[in-house]
């Protein structure tokens, strides 16, 4: 069915996404986009307000038949909603909004039905304005299909009457009319197929799967019913053609990510090995339903294999130009005029004035482009200095554009006068909604032109609400990982080297690497530094080794339990580890330090490095030098699965190791996880591990410039990182004044994109104590607690649950990161309710040992026995019988 709709159905949800219970997630309905609201006269300033936040980003209608007041309908136009429905009657008085405006009529009174279809059906003026019909059920399907069977009716949705049951056919008598259905998001799922099956066998629901009902809508000519996609970044241009499936549209929305069919190895994860990663944004059909769209966000280098933009080549105009900016902004080369502009705001401002005025000085086509060429430059660049993207522009433009009453747009009067332009009067303006207060939202999202986190008050949401304000991103289902990792895993295992340097050839493109290791003694070249780096290693490397070196247990344990009874417990060093030092996106020496120091002062026997090398196959002269310093045997020059797995069992090269310890992305965790399950590989890790985060405790007393600066040290790591700031008695401005301060600091990191994805799901809880601040602090576990509060030391004792703890505000995150003495390899995603960060006891193992005497045997053999025998185990009561026999022989 050919359709001006991106979806075979229209989701349809409360008042806002917040409390969403069952059914589609908010982030799921966020990718689908295309959305169905009931305005109310209880709800319309709840519904204002989340049109106001997210009208731009989604496709609303709203059902507007409760609402009498036209100026209401006029406002929910101005908020950005598609299309409003409304009764029949109020047609006429909205008649000037076109087919923004559409009726609504029951399916109970199929008089009316009929009516409304007919005229819907033969309408002139706007033969795109649609027809809702509610409490659409058998009665309603026949009357309208006398009117469908005669005429097609655009854009007809149908939304099922309250005691509708059976969605499924449902959809069915829906499509039966040519109807577009209106379905909840609680009767969704994005379950793959099978797995539905099973939950519905397992649970009795009934909730019907999307992929199913985008699969049953597509057309395909191919005999395995795969449909082209076309991928497109935000701006809509195309990065490259894939093929879709019902399972991979479905893992797609229920993980955010571009996931796709690949036509031989199954389930395709977009940039699962690679790190070019996508985020969903958008899905919909074309309008012939023979093709299918996502729009993604672009993580990492490229969509292409090639060196460029996607597979049709590489940008131009706009989306170039944005392009160019934000690597500038990122690493701009040494006397970029771009880079002066960034860092001086005055010039920047200046020269937007000055291409302003020539470009309305100039007369002639072909000046009139080259000046709004420059000036769009310059503007464009002011964007990016303020972490705006081209995607940001274009929908406010949107925005703008859904506005159906306008401001006069007068010039400011001192422009106005320079000019002599004429002023008009404004029209009057429509009427105010209601002025009753709108629900209270869960969590207060920031605007979107701004780097900010959402805000929630324990004192006004729910404890459930506030858990989940504090829930993590999500990862990728671990199942879906380990179908990725496994066979990677089994790979490197079967075919060692030759697999391992494969993966680094296709992966890290060190297409001339001869050999996956780098063996010490390491030469002077590959670790020459700058003597300042060189000094930064060495004393980080001291206070490292000084702090753990005290962790050393100095002597055996040893104690007489009872008399001739001698327990006794030692410590001997791990003779073989693997440390895995990530690559990616930063050089990260700290982490080889942080592994290595460690297992230096614990006497390990053999230490072996892991990290990917550059394009040119070496490694970082940094890590190299920490390699030497720690005494290395060697550095596997690979990263991943591929790497987790040499260490794990060994190759031709790699030396097999007895322990795995280091962080990483979720593959290298899953890999970590499936060696140290498989007995064959005798290998342990350290704990699991996932994106990095912070937790900071702050009061009246804090500075805020340093609170802003302590959550965004850990919002750069990457666009899955959470940052925490928990509030304690914050007035308004002072919360102003941390968010001020993070917005002005974070627009001006050269990380600033990777930011603002971290700070899209990072949180601010206000509470009223401190004491209630560490019990949410210790629920959510931080893999870092920073305590910039008064008596900072003393709520040291009140902490349960951190990975470590920086206390007082002298002391940011950053000195344990680096050079303080504790370890930065530290439990995660809530893990430390769990598990300890690396320590020297990482590095050693515990053997305990007895010894008795004949007295020591006498004195506890009776109760061996009798809990042998209690056991049923005859050989272990014997053990301790026959002996004692020949004592008293």
């Amino acid at each position: 069915m050919e359709s001006t709709l991106p979806l075979p159905f229209v989701v349809r949800i409360p008042a806002s996404l917040d409390g969403l219970s069952e059914g589609l997630t908010a982030a799921e309905i966020g990718c689908l986009g295309l959305v169905f609201l009931q305005a109310t006269p209880d709800n319309l300033p709840q519904l204002q307000d989340f049109l106001a936040q997210r009208g731009t980003d989604l496709v609303p209608f709203v059902d507007a038949t409760a609402l009498s007041a036209p100026d209401d309908v006029v406002a929910l136009l101005n908020n950005g909603a598609r299309r409003v429905y409304v009764r029949p009657a109020q047609l006429p008085e909205l008649a000037s909004y076109g087919s923004r405006v559409a009726p609504a009529v029951s399916g109970a009174d199929t008089g009316a039905l009929a009516s409304a279809a007919a005229a819907a059906a033969t309408t002139v003026t706007s033969p795109e304005q649609g027809l809702l019909v509610t409490d659409f059920d058998a009665a309603a399907a026949t009357a309208l299909a006398k009117e469908t069977e005669k005429h097609a009716i655009p854009l007809l949705l149908v939304s099922p009457s309250s005691s509708t049951t059976d969605l499924a056919s449902f959809v069915e008598a829906a499509a039966r009319v040519r109807a577009t259905p209106v379905l909840p998001a609680t009767a969704l799922t994005t379950a793959a197929p099978a797995a539905q099956a099973a939950d519905q066998a397992a649970t009795a629901t009934d909730k019907l799967a999307v992929g199913t009902l985008l699969s049953v809508a597509w057309t395909s000519d191919r005999p395995d019913q795969l449909v082209p996609t076309v991928v497109t970044d935000e701006t809509g241009a195309s990065l490259g053609l894939v093929y879709s499936s019902a399972a991979s549209v479905a893992e797609a929305l229920r993980t955010q990510t571009g996931v796709y069919q690949s036509r031989k190895r199954g389930l395709w994860y977009k940039g699962a090995s690679s790190g070019d990663t996508q985020t969903l944004v958008r899905i919909g059909l074309d309008c012939d339903r023979d093709a299918l769209q996502f729009v993604v966000r672009q993580q990492g280098r490229r969509f292409c294999h090639l060196d460029q933009f996607g597979c049709f080549g590489d940008l131009r105009g706009l989306g170039r130009l944005d392009q160019t900016l934000r690597a500038r902004r990122e690493a701009a080369p040494a006397g970029s005029y771009t880079a002066r502009l960034f860092s001086d705001a005055g010039l920047l401002r200046a020269k937007i004035m000055e291409e302003a005025e020539e470009l309305c000085d100039a007369t002639a086509p072909q000046d009139v482009a080259f000046e709004a060429a420059d000036l769009i430059y310059f503007a464009l660049t002011k964007a990016v200095s303020a972490g705006v993207r081209l995607a940001d522009i274009e929908r406010s433009l949107d925005a703008k554009s859904f506005k159906v009453q306008r401001r006069p747009g007068n010039a400011k009067p001192k422009w106005a006068e320079k000019e002599a332009t004429k002023t008009e009067s404004a029209a009057p303006a429509p009427a105010a909604a209601p002025a009753s207060p709108p629900a209270p939202a869960p969590a207060l999202a920031p605007s979107a032109d701004r780097m900010a986190m959402k805000r929630i008050d324990t004192a006004t949401a729910s404890p459930e609400a506030v858990l989940e304000a504090l829930r993590r991103p999500s990862q990728k289902s671990s199942e879906a990982i380990m179908q990725i990792v496994r066979p990677i895993v089994d790979d490197v295992r079967t075919n060692g080297d030759k697999a391992l340097l494969a993966y680094t050839h296709k992966f890290e493109k060190a297409t001339t690497l001869t050999t996956p290791v780098l063996r010490a003694p390491f030469a002077p070249e590959l670790m020459q530094l700058p003597a300042e780096t060189q000094a930064a290693i060495d004393l980080s490397f001291a206070n490292i080794q000084t702090f753990h070196a005290a962790q050393r247990e100095e002597r055996p344990l040893a104690v007489e339990t009872m008399p001739g009874v001698v327990c006794s417990r030692f410590v001997r060093p791990i003779a073989r580890v693997g440390l895995y030092v990530p690559g990616g996106t930063a050089v990260l020496p700290s982490t080889a330090l942080m592994l290595g120091v460690p297992a230096r002062v614990a006497g390990c026997g053999t230490i072996v490095l892991a990290s990917p090398p550059r394009a040119d196959g070496t490694v970082t002269p940094e890590i190299v030098y920490v390699a030497h310093k720690v005494g290395a045997a060697a550095i596997v020059l690979a990263g991943g699965a591929q790497a987790v797995a040499a260490l794990a069992y060994g190759t031709e090269s790699v030396p097999k190791v007895d322990k795995i310890l280091g962080p990483g992305n979720q593959f290298v965790t899953a890999a970590k996880m499936l060696v140290s399950n498989d007995t064959n590989a005798g290998v342990g890790i350290d704990m699991p591990a996932g994106p990095s985060e912070v937790l900071v405790v702050a009061d009246a007393t804090a500075n805020p410039e340093f609170v802003a600066a302590d959550l965004l040290s850990q919002a750069e790591h990457g666009v899955d990182s959470q940052v925490v700031l928990v509030a304690v008695a914050l007035t308004e401005p002072q919360l102003a004044a941390i968010e001020q301060a993070l917005h002005r600091q974070a627009v001006a990191l050269p990380r600033a994109e990777i930011v603002r994805g971290a700070l899209a799901h990072s949180v601010t809880v206000q509470v009223r104590t401190v004491d209630e601040a560490l019990a949410v602090s210790n629920a959510y576990a931080p893999e870092h607690l920073i305590l910039q509060v008064a008596d900072a030391p003393k709520l040291v004792d009140q902490v349960t649950n951190a990975g470590s703890v920086f206390v007082g505000p002298w002391t940011p995150e950053s000195v344990g990161d680096y050079s303080a003495g504790v370890n930065h390899s530290l439990p995660t995603y809530g893990y430390a309710k769990q598990y300890s960060g690396v320590n020297l006891g990482s590095f050693v193992k515990h053997i305990t040992s007895s010894t008795l005497t004949a007295e020591g045997l006498r004195n506890v053999g009776t109760a061996v026995m009798q809990l042998a025998k209690v056991e049923e185990l005859e050989a272990h009561r014997r053990a301790v019988s026959i002996r004692l026999a020949t004592l008293d022989a």
